[in-house]
């Protein structure tokens, strides 16, 4: 869900050599996931959907394992867990990642940074419940280590900025600000917040 180039797709077809379906709205992304997919001679196993992931019909789809990574906030987690539960094959396994509160402790500068860009963001210990609350069983979490954020997200990103800086528009030139401000706040205070990921169980 929100499988974007297709980066995790192409791991869960290595590994269990089983159909995967690719679904995300940019039809720019599945159209290189589909390239890659016939690079690796996997159009097999790789099937992209171009569709909104929170209007999947559950008599359509019911699946063994469903995985979602940085995606699920455009439904907020409450949203997607809502709408993912009915897609569940008996027994079926969510893995999810979300932006979580690590504990009660929130700076206020990043409780503000975060209150405006993602309001519905909550502790891992509220999106325990959630799950619970939507039909899942938590088998356990993980926390994506902050150095992941930096090798593959927040270090290229700085090099884009740094490529197109000079020569943005007005708009181009607030969204680079907006987004130096999110590094600055995550170098500071990254033991406070991150991506949780949220193993789960349909039951």
């Amino acid at each position: 869900m929100g499988c974007g180039t297709g980066i995790a797709s192409f791991l869960l077809t290595d590994h269990f050599r089983q159909p995967v379906l690719c679904v995300d709205t940019s039809e720019a992304f599945l159209s290189a996931l589909a390239e890659e997919a016939a690079r690796r001679e996997m159009t097999h196993l790789i099937t992209p959907l171009c569709m909104d992931m929170g209007t999947l019909d559950p008599d359509l789809y019911q699946f063994d394992l469903l995985w979602s990574e940085g995606a699920a906030y455009n439904l907020t987690f409450d949203g997607a867990m809502r709408r993912w539960r009915p897609l569940m094959a008996e027994d079926g396994i969510a893995v999810v990642s979300e932006m979580s509160w690590f504990g009660p402790d929130r700076p206020q500068e990043v409780l503000d940074y975060w209150g405006e860009a993602y309001p519905e963001m909550a502790s891992e210990a509220a999106n325990i419940a959630t799950a619970k609350r939507h039909g899942f069983d938590l088998l356990f979490t993980e926390r994506l280590p902050a150095q992941a954020w930096w090798a593959t997200y927040y270090d290229p990103l700085l090099k884009q900025l740094e490529v197109h800086a000079g020569s943005a528009s007005k708009m181009m030139q607030e969204a680079i600000s907006d987004t130096r401000r999110e590094i600055d706040l995550f170098r500071q205070y990254a033991a406070y917040y991150g991506y949780s990921f949220y193993v789960l169980k349909a039951v």
